[in-house]
């Protein structure tokens, strides 16, 4: 990607993009995913292997460390049971392509799969995995979220670690832009957003801002999944029906009429005036290297860039809280392959381990948005035991920087109570068919339409994007 400013960032700046480039990169991995090195379980013992992308925590990540703390508890049964986590290389399309060709073919490569809540129909549609007892996908588990682990009424998957959208911003440009205020932003839809972004620019007029400062707001428009992500939230905010765009079997179920009124309030949200011009090229990692460098002051993001952009910005610069309208919900997913040869109960142990409450717990103190109620909870508090080679506070093993992350006394991040949790509950998915990769790819590139330097109408977009769907998915019976 090219730079799209007339300056480039100074030395700071490009640290900073360095290291959000690293930060932002949950697809790949180190491993080499060879189906040849995978596996070598037997039915009384052996190894389990869990393909999964990348872990966003760095190093001997949380998903590692909660793995070796399985493997120790089968050490002390004397069980025979290991399990081994494969980092899947490759961008998200290629993993996915990667497991679903794997798990169809009856290779015993890999046991357990991590799966991107949008897999779930698909891979279950194509048989590739097996169903799960109810039971490990319980009460506790964040409502909204648990419904990514079924299709078609049974339960596919059990939630691992969730994801939702979340709006950053900067507390110091919107000190300096109201004196009056604390920096603390509380916007319930896009109107408010705005007018806080116009008092942000006005502030850019009277030269009170850093010069590094460009336009209001950034998120990730480039014609891949974080456009689609910002398009269904678009439309989710503009009215469940807008957004019903597939039908309970994955047809598509739309019309030209609910195209438009999801396309005009995408193009609402994104309009030039306060919108950074990088948006439309930018990706997740673009997106927060722009934000982190001060050239907006609102980015909406997910939750993994909290403890990132608290290790970069001025200590008591960043602010975060929900977006405005709906935020889609993402997240990963472990299900378990129809062909695995270890003993149910015992592959089932391992995903019930990984899943559990303390997991969870883990996962949130990490970095992930846990999937489970009570990793939120402050009384009782469920603490991780686990563990883990980088202390809160400490430089870690790896030699990454301090824990700067904002966390209350238990070791929670601050904002995940108050934010992430309800941020989690209100969350809409994304159309749930199994033919979302191919949804996805025709869904943001027609929507990519709407900018760049010959942007096309919302009439013209929606028609264009209606016809497409209608040839790519399957239509109602």
């Amino acid at each position: 990607m090219t730079d799209r400013s007339p300056h480039r960032p100074g030395r700071a700046a490009a640290a900073a993009l360095a290291l959000l480039l690293a930060a932002s990169a949950c697809t790949g991995g180190g491993g080499d995913g060879r189906a040849d090195d995978a596996s070598d379980g037997a039915a009384d013992g052996g190894t389990i292997v869990i393909a999964s992308g990348r872990d966003v925590t760095g190093r001997s990540g949380v998903r590692q460390q909660l793995v070796d703390a399985w493997n120790e508890q089968q050490r002390r049964r004397n069980s025979g049971y290991t399990a081994r986590l494969v980092e899947l290389p490759g961008t998200a399309d290629q993993q996915r392509s990667q497991l679903l060709g794997a798990l169809q073919s009856g290779s015993s490569a890999y046991d357990v799969v991590n799966l991107d809540v949008t897999w779930v129909p698909e891979f279950a549609a194509a048989k590739a995995m097996r169903e799960l007892d109810p039971r490990l996908v319980d009460g506790d588990v964040v409502p909204s979220v648990a419904a990514t682990a079924r299709w078609k009424g049974a339960v596919y998957a059990v939630p691992f670690n969730s994801d939702v959208g979340v709006l950053y911003y900067r507390k110091d440009y919107v000190r300096k832009a109201d004196p009056q205020s604390d920096g603390d932003v509380r916007v319930k839809n896009w109107d408010k957003l705005k007018e806080l972004i116009g008092t942000v620019e006005e502030a850019k007029a009277l030269n009170v801002l850093p010069a590094a400062y460009e336009k209001g707001y950034t998120t990730q428009l480039d014609a891949y999944e974080g456009l689609t992500v910002n398009g269904i939230e678009a439309f989710a905010s503009a009215g469940e029906r807008v957004a019903d765009l597939v039908d309970g079997k994955g047809a598509y179920d739309g019309s030209v009429s609910q195209l438009e009124e999801g396309l005009t309030e995408l193009r609402s949200r994104t309009d030039s005036a306060y919108t950074f011009g990088g948006a439309q090229d930018s990706d997740e990692a673009h997106s927060l290297a722009d934000f982190a460098s001060g050239r907006t002051a609102f980015l909406r993001h997910w939750p993994y860039a909290y403890g990132t952009l608290h290790q970069i910005l001025p200590k008591g610069a960043l602010g975060v809280t929900a977006l405005p309208g709906k935020a889609v919900l993402g997240g990963q997913n472990l299900a378990v392959a129809r062909d695995s040869r270890h003993r149910t109960e015992i592959v089932d142990d391992l995903v019930a381990y990984l899943t559990g409450k303390e997991s969870e717990r883990c996962l949130l103190e990490a970095g992930f948005a846990a999937t489970r109620t009570s990793a939120y909870a402050k009384d009782p508090p469920m603490l991780c035991t686990v563990p883990r080679p980088s202390p809160s506070g400490g430089p870690s093993r790896s030699g990454e920087a301090a824990d700067q992350m904002p966390r209350e006394p238990d070791g929670r991040p601050k904002y995940a109570a108050p934010v992430l949790l309800p941020a989690l509950k209100a969350a809409v998915q994304r159309p749930r068919t199994q033919l979302y990769g191919v949804f996805t790819q025709v869904f943001s590139t027609e929507l990519h339409r709407l900018f760049g330097k010959n942007p096309q109408s919302v009439g013209d977009v929606a028609k264009r994007l209606d016809e497409t769907l209608r040839k790519a998915l399957p239509e109602r019976d």
